[in-house]
Formats: C-alpha cells, structure tokens, sequence
C-alpha cells in the first residue's frame, strides 16, 4: 500500500471514528433528554400523588370533625330527651289536676254525696281518655283467658266448673298498656 492509500485509509478511519463519535455523543443526549424527561414526568405525577393525599387527608379531618359533632349533638339531644321526656304527658295530665282540686274546693260546699260521686266519675273518665290520647290502654279481664303476657296470677280459685277452667274471675288490680307494651300486668284470680 502506497503512502496516499494509507493516508486515505487513516481519513477513512478518521472520518468513520468522527462519525461513531458524533452518534454516541447524539445517542448520549438522546439519553439524557429521554432521562430528563423520565424525571420531569417522575416529578409532576409525585406533584399530583402529594396533592391527591393532601386533599385526601383534608377530606379525611373534615369526616372526623363532623362524625364527632353528630356524636356530641346525638349525646346532648338524648340528655334532653331523658330529662324531658315525660314533659308532653305531664302537661296533658295538668288540666285533670285542675278539675281535681276544683272537686275538692266544691266538696266542701255541698253535702250530697251524689253529685261528689258524678264529679269524680267525670274526672276519672278525663283522666282516661288523657291517657288513651298519650298511648295508654287498659287490659281488658272481663270474660278473658288467662294470658301470661297480659295477666299476672294471685290467686287461684278452684270448683269454678269447667266453662271457667283457665279464666279470669276477678280483677284485684288493673292493667295497663303503653303503646302495645305491657306497662303493669293485671293482677287477676284465675279459675281452677
């Protein structure tokens, strides 16, 4: 090989090296955009990841002060509820008590026992129908089967015959109900 072949090899070799240069120099800036861009698209979705969690945790602090004010107003109202709770029978009850000591104030001035009796009759039956308005029903004993639920037993009352076998005979105390909810069970003589 002659001098210029080797020259013009070394040029070639040159040429070649500059041009293996210049694309690891173009591919190493490829990379580091390409990274930079990675890291760039890295950061915003952290940005948006901490963003997320902050109203995450927001919403979260907001929940919990609400659910603690419920409690403390649930807490409070049923206080009020306990303490005032007998309020609305109390105050329908109020105008019997007025009819009674009127009663008493008119007993005073007569002497006849029949018109004392009429008086108390009609209170009783006000005072009934005031319970009645507030849920409150009487168990019924006349000519009824003795019911466990209803009835409690004190006395048993046997040679009644067999048409009053498991019956109620006498009612020695009255029973009443609040709302389908026995209250004070009757206290009855059954037949033996």
């Amino acid at each position: 090989m002659t001098e210029k072949d080797i020259n013009i090899e070394e040029q070639e070799q040159t040429t070649d090296q500059v041009a293996a240069e210049q694309e690891n120099t173009e591919n190493t800036e490829n990379t580091e955009k390409a990274e930079n861009a990675d890291a760039a698209e890295n950061a915003e979705k952290q940005d948006e990841a901490e963003q997320i969690i902050a109203d995450l945790k927001d919403k979260y602090l907001r929940t919990m002060a609400e659910f603690d004010n419920f409690r403390k107003r649930t807490i409070k109202e049923r206080q009020e509820l306990i303490l005032n709770g007998g309020k609305k029978t109390i105050t329908a009850l109020l105008p019997v008590i007025d009819d009674m000591e009127r009663a008493m104030e008119n007993g005073k001035k007569t002497d006849d026992i029949e018109v004392l009796r009429e008086g108390m009759q009609l209170i009783y039956q006000k005072l009934m129908k005031t319970l009645e308005a507030q849920g409150v029903t009487k168990i019924e004993t006349e000519n009824a089967d003795f019911d466990t639920n209803l009835h409690e037993a004190v006395a048993l009352v046997p040679g009644m015959g067999d048409d009053k076998k498991g019956k109620v005979i006498d009612c020695m105390a009255t029973g009443y109900k609040l709302n389908d909810e026995v209250i004070r069970y009757a206290k009855v003589a059954v037949g033996q």
